[in-house]
Order: C-alpha cells, then sequence, then structure tokens
C-alpha cells in the first residue's frame, strides 16, 4: 500500500479481479484494483453455514456471486471513474453488460451532477461475445419463502405486514450493524436475517486521498446481496418496498432530471428483476411490494397500527451514526424527517402524529426552507428518497383544510402563499391514492394483496 499512492486523475483501468465463496464458512470475497495497485477486497458475510449445494445451486450461487461482484464494483469505481474497465476472472453477455451500464450511468447520477462528471458514453463493460444472451438460467425449485428488506422506516413495515395478513412466509432482512434496525426487526416478532457486508478498507484512505466520493445506487447493491442470500438460503422471493414515487427524480434546471433514488425506481427493479430470471433461477422472484403505491398511499396504510410507532424511523441522520441505537430517532430538520410528517399527517390523529416526532414540525418557520423544496417551490426536490412535488403539494392543501393543522405556521403560510399560485387540480389526494399496476408482484399473490391495499 506504501508504495501506491492513489490519484484519481492518473489511474487509467478498474480492474474486476475474482470473486469467490467459502461454502464452510458462508464469506464470500469480491475483489478489484485500480492499475497495478492493492487488491480491494470486499466481503460478504451470510449466515447459515455451511452450505450444502447440489450442482444446479452451485451454478446459480456462482452467477449470483459474479452479478454481486460486478454491481458491488460501483463503490469502487467512482473513487477514479477511468475509461477502461475490465473483467478478469470470468466473462459477461451482452444483457448484463448493458445492465451494468444501465446501474452505473443512472445510478450515479447525482455524484456525477455533483461532482460535474459527465458519465454518459465514458462506462462500458467488455463483453465476451462467445456467451449467448440467449441461454436462460433453469428454475431451482425453490421453497416459497421471501426474504424482506427492512430499512427502519415504514415502507419495509407495510410489507411486512401486508405479507403477513396473506399468510407468505416470510424473514426480515437486513444488511450491516444498524442497531435501529435491529430494533425494528425484532418488534415485528418473525425470523430475521442479518447480512454481514464489510468494506475494503483501502477505499477510505482513497477518499483521503482525494478520490471521488458521492451516493452510489445502495439499494439494488443490497438486491444483489439479498438474491445471493435467497440462492444460497433456497428461498424464492427477495422483496424490497419501494413506492412508484421513487421512479421520479429531482428536475434541475440547465441540467434535466437527476434521480438520488434511482435504483428504487421501476426501470431498475424491472432490469434487475429480469437479469435474476434471465442468469441466475428462472423461478427467484425480485420485485417491490409496494411499486403500485403512492408514498401517500404507502403513509395511509401504515397509520393503520401504531404497532411500529415507538420504533420505526425513516430519518437518514440516524443511519450515519455509529454505535448504539440513537436516544431520538427524528432529527426533526431533514428532508426525510419533512416529508414522512407531512405525508402521514392527512391520515393520523394529530396528538399520535407529534408523540411519533416529539415535536410538530409544522408549527415551526424555521422548516419553511425544507417544506419548500419538497412543494417544489422556488426549489428542486431535495436528494433524498422523498415523495413527488405533487404528493406534497396535496398533503399540505389536505391540512389547509382542517381546523386542527390550518393555523400552524407552515400550513397557514402554504395556504396564503402558495396556494393560490396552484391548480385546483393540485390539491386532490384521492387521485394520487390510485392503484397502478405496473409491478414485479407475483400474480397469485398480487390477486390476495391488491384487496389490502384499497381497503
Amino acid at each position: 500500500m506504501s508504495a501506491w499512492q492513489f490519484d484519481r486523475d492518473a489511474v487509467r483501468v478498474f480492474r474486476f479481479v475474482r470473486c469467490a465463496f467459502d461454502a464452510e464458512t458462508g464469506v464470500g470475497q469480491l475483489v478489484y484494483a485500480f492499475d497495478e495497485g492493492p487488491e480491494l477486497i470486499e466481503t460478504v458475510t451470510i449466515p447459515g453455514a455451511p452450505f450444502v449445494l447440489d450442482d444446479a445451486r452451485a451454478r446459480a450461487v456462482e452467477q449470483a456471486l459474479r452479478l454481486l461482484h460486478l454491481i458491488a464494483g460501483v463503490s469502487y469505481y467512482k473513487a477514479g471513474v477511468p475509461e477502461d474497465i475490465r473483467i478478469e476472472s470470468y466473462g459477461i453477455d451482452a444483457g448484463t453488460a448493458a445492465l451494468l451500464e444501465e446501474i452505473y450511468v443512472n445510478g450515479l447520477g447525482e455524484f456525477a451532477y455533483r461532482n460535474g462528471l459527465n458519465l454518459h458514453g465514458r462506462i462500458k463493460f467488455p463483453v465476451e461475445q462467445a456467451l449467448s444472451t440467449d441461454e436462460a438460467a433453469p428454475a431451482l425449485g425453490l421453497r416459497k419463502h421471501a426474504l424482506v428488506a427492512i430499512g427502519g422506516g415504514k415502507d419495509s413495515l407495510v410489507s411486512i405486514e401486508a405479507l403477513r395478513s396473506i399468510g407468505v412466509e416470510q424473514t426480515v432482512t437486513w444488511i450491516g450493524g444498524s442497531q435501529l434496525i435491529k430494533a425494528c426487526a425484532e418488534r415485528t416478532e418473525l425470523p430475521t436475517l442479518n447480512l454481514g457486508r464489510q468494506l475494503a478498507p483501502e477505499l477510505f484512505e482513497f477518499n483521503r486521498q482525494g478520490a471521488w466520493n458521492g451516493h452510489i445506487p445502495v439499494t439494488v447493491l443490497n438486491s444483489a446481496i439479498m438474491v445471493f442470500a435467497a440462492v444460497l438460503l433456497g428461498v424464492d422471493q427477495v422483496v424490497f418496498s419501494n413506492e412508484r414515487s421513487a421512479s421520479y427524480g429531482s428536475l434541475i434546471e440547465g441540467t434535466g432530471e437527476v434521480n438520488h433514488q434511482w435504483s428504487k425506481g421501476w426501470a431498475c427493479e424491472r432490469a434487475f428483476g429480469e437479469e435474476v430470471q434471465r442468469r441466475i433461477a428462472a423461478d427467484l422472484h425480485y420485485y417491490s411490494l409496494l411499486r403500485p403505491l403512492s408514498e401517500l398511499a404507502v403513509a395511509r396504510q401504515f397509520a393503520k397500527t401504531d404497532r411500529y410507532d415507538a420504533h420505526f424511523s425513516s430519518c437518514n441522520r440516524n443511519f450515519h451514526l455509529l454505535g448504539e441505537r440513537p436516544t431520538s430517532r427524528w432529527c426533526g430538520v431533514c428532508p426525510k424527517c419533512h416529508f414522512v410528517f407531512l405525508a402521514l399527517a392527512p391520515f393520523m390523529p394529530k396528538p399520535r402524529l407529534v408523540g411519533i416526532f416529539g415535536r410538530n414540525l409544522l408549527d415551526d418557520a424555521a422548516q419553511i426552507p425544507g417544506y419548500d423544496a419538497l412543494l417544489e417551490y422556488r426549489d428542486h426536490k431535495p436528494f433524498e428518497c422523498v415523495g413527488e412535488g405533487r404528493e406534497s403539494r396535496a398533503a399540505m392543501a389536505a391540512l389547509a383544510e382542517r381546523p386542527e393543522w390550518r393555523e400552524d405556521v407552515v400550513v397557514e403560510r402554504f395556504n396564503r402563499e402558495i396556494r393560490p399560485q396552484l391548480d385546483a387540480t393540485e390539491f386532490a389526494i384521492e387521485p394520487l391514492l390510485t392503484i397502478d399496476e405496473e409491478h414485479r408482484i407475483p400474480p397469485a399473490l398480487w390477486g390476495q394483496l391488491r384487496a389490502n391495499f384499497t381497503a
């Protein structure tokens, strides 16, 4: 390490060196390098070892590991963004290369915007022409069971309760050491699975040496880890909780759309899910249970139970803290806190909502700039996982009609200053609560779930 210094402007090649999995220990290694620099070794740990695999499952595990290796590489590639990408221990076909280019270019969209970079046309994954794109993965006979991703927020809890309501066997799954997520997972009283991911330590040294840094498409990376776990555990579903609002980004003047949560969107879910069934296992279903719903529709579902009021948090600042579970689950000043408070307010009694957050965010003048961004009023939608501007405008308009909310300073100011500038169609919540039919939920499940979401 001491003989090789990282220089983001000098690196020429990003190398996918190799990947390997030890079935005895459950530890996978993902190895990368820049030029002739040190090997960057990331580890992923799947509990349940030793794993005994027949030939078909072993092949599927290898394919899942390779896909994970390729997607997880985005964490390292972004440090130098060289034009030359090499895959050294296996080849990929044109279909996989196209998927990876889509993930890297779009998933690094916010990163590129913030760093003044243009990645379009720069990222090209090498194709091994001898590999056929027509070869389809077989069905593995996976058992009917869902690994459901939990992030500690309202969305995954809505999915978990919806699956529980129709009797689907599930394991609540998360990646990393968050105490807050662990406590929320345990509150479900369902089986839990904590997957391990350890980044190569050299990456942090590269950052100190001036590497490019910024947001990555973490949802599709976590999806790849969970697909790998699902194949090892022999289960047929990997379930996320990304609503349809995730497909819409921030509209930035002079730049266009930049979507902070692109890898939560429909285009990524569809492309990744198709790749899983094409290359790994035909009977492994990857889908978002909430894709047919808006953020407001999810909030309405969450408000139906108070089971998680004292446990959930969508505040990202909590997840930046190291160590123990934070004493306060809501910072009260970030875009996620602003939006979740606003989205829940039309569907929840005011004392309950204020009790969850510990204060009334809509009666604090200091919060006005944050809410203006959510409303897309004189500002663009924040680079956060929040709903569309029209959802925030409709929720705020609904509160302006209610005696218990309309005198609060943020609501009163909306009613006086912003609402007169809007078209009346911006006020209606009901059209935003409709169910969409664009999703990857297995048909048999959707037939049961649809009734749950419309009740």
